[in-house]
């Protein structure tokens, strides 16, 4: 197939990049689809966000790889990022997507400066966007990484922004061009 959906989810921090790809997900899995990835989620505690998740989106395998409380030489501002669990859930997780003939869509989330710390993380993410899978990926909106730099000017890959004022219509926008773009299940 030539026409490989691969879409880049971005915008600022705390916009809905997350909650937006998971409305995906949930549409396309109620299609029939299978899909593998990995997705990033906050640690919150009296409105305060402490750190972040890595969960493998099948197996609902979690652990924490980021957190203000880590005292690791791996930090993104205020965080310490714990690289092997981020290595162990996440980057396994994209691995399975990509050598599984039963996956149909594999999922990246974030593609982000704490992520990036990961040389490992870096190269499965190019090899799953050189896939012949469907892909969809949130972006860090700021960051100029050689890896960012690289998926954005990528022609196979169509970048969308969420935005407060859209974030209710992006799910569904994206939804219909994966639909429109992906095999049909037999």
């Amino acid at each position: 197939m030539d026409d490989i959906p691969k879409i880049g989810i971005t915008g600022m921090p705390s916009v809905g990049k997350t909650e937006t790809l998971i409305k995906i997900i949930e549409k396309i899995e109620k299609s029939g689809y299978k899909i593998e990835g990995m997705i990033t989620e906050t640690l919150m505690e009296d409105n305060k966000r402490l750190g972040f998740y890595v969960k493998d989106w099948v197996t609902n395998e979690r652990a924490i790889f980021a957190h203000l409380d880590f005292d690791l030489k791996d930090k993104v501002g205020k965080y310490g990022v714990d690289l092997s669990v981020l290595e162990r859930i996440g980057v396994t997780a994209i691995e399975k997507a990509i050598n599984s003939e039963e996956i149909d869509v594999i999922i990246i989330d974030e593609i982000g400066k704490m992520e990036m710390l990961s040389e490992k993380f870096c190269e499965t993410v190019i090899d799953a966007l050189d896939s012949d899978k469907p892909i969809l990926v949130t972006l860090h909106k700021k960051s100029r990484t050689p890896l960012l730099q690289d998926i954005r000017r990528r022609d196979d890959i169509r970048i969308l922004e969420v935005t407060a004022v859209n974030r209710n219509l992006l799910p569904y926008k994206i939804e219909k061009i994966m639909a429109e773009k992906l095999p049909p299940l037999f």
